[in-house]
């Protein structure tokens, strides 16, 4: 049975086998040291990680695929995944599981953002997802203050999740090979979860300060605070200098 690529989608499909290997080796691992059995992966496409995880002693898992052609081949190959398809995007999904899961994916690049993002929604119930990016993603999602790519992003996941940049994947890996090169990360949700006045304020926060991050903080958040709190030395440093702890603390002093 044939299927197509679809660029719509950011498909590039893995096709190295020890790449493969290696992810579902991350994830072998990470089950025996959680003690979770259950995983959500994200955009199975031709099944490449898929196949070696249906192999996993105890596992449960759904994989979650919005192309039509890729669920009934995948179905048509892997007979075993009766049932354990959601044929939707990822992004429209409910929680598939009501205990705690993993997720894994190699993500379609066009979304793999958008699906960090939807993790952190769900990250009491998601203490680990291992990830497939464009590099420079996953680089931006592991950067810590200081660095160019240092964003909203970095501080948005690291608040709740400790990143560990596991290996790069070259473009020769996938069909058809992307422009960029890869990067394979893992997401642990931290277990010191940082104090803030409120999870909404925190990201009002970081997303002004950030979306001018050219401008001082005074002048990019100058909406948020008294002009009192304003004189404080903090506002004279752009986003990029301030690190998670300092932005955590600052909303508190938000009106």
């Amino acid at each position: 049975m044939q299927y197509t690529l679809k660029k719509s989608l950011g498909q590039h499909f893995l096709k190295d086998e020890n790449i493969s290997r290696k992810i579902v080796a991350a994830l072998e691992e990470t089950m025996h040291s959680t003690a979770i059995n259950k995983v959500v992966e994200v955009g199975p496409g031709a099944g490449a990680i898929t196949k070696y995880m249906l192999g996993l002693h105890g596992i449960e898992f759904k994989a979650v695929e919005l192309d039509d052609e890729k669920v009934a081949y995948l179905l048509h190959t892997y007979p075993a995944l009766k049932d354990k398809i959601i044929h939707q995007s990822f992004l429209d999904v409910a929680a598939p599981f009501t205990d705690p899961f993993i997720v894994i994916g190699n993500f379609p690049y066009n979304i793999s953002t958008q699906i960090v993002f939807k993790v952190l929604e769900w990250k009491d119930l998601v203490p680990v997802t291992i990830g497939m990016f464009q590099k420079e993603v996953a680089q931006r999602i592991a950067s810590g203050p200081g660095s160019k790519v240092y964003g909203i992003m970095s501080v948005l996941t690291q608040a709740f999740y400790n990143v560990e940049y596991l290996f790069d994947v070259p473009p020769g890996c996938f069909n058809p090979p992307p422009k960029v090169m890869s990067g394979v990360i893992k997401l642990h949700r931290r277990k010191d979860s940082i104090a803030v006045k409120s999870e909404r304020s925190f990201v009002v926060l970081v997303k002004a300060a950030f979306n001018q991050r050219r401008k001082t903080l005074r002048n990019a958040t100058k909406s948020l605070f008294t002009e009192d709190e304003l004189t404080n030395d903090i506002f004279n440093k752009r986003a990029e200098q301030l690190s998670i702890a300092d932005f955590a603390a600052l909303t508190y002093k938000m009106k």
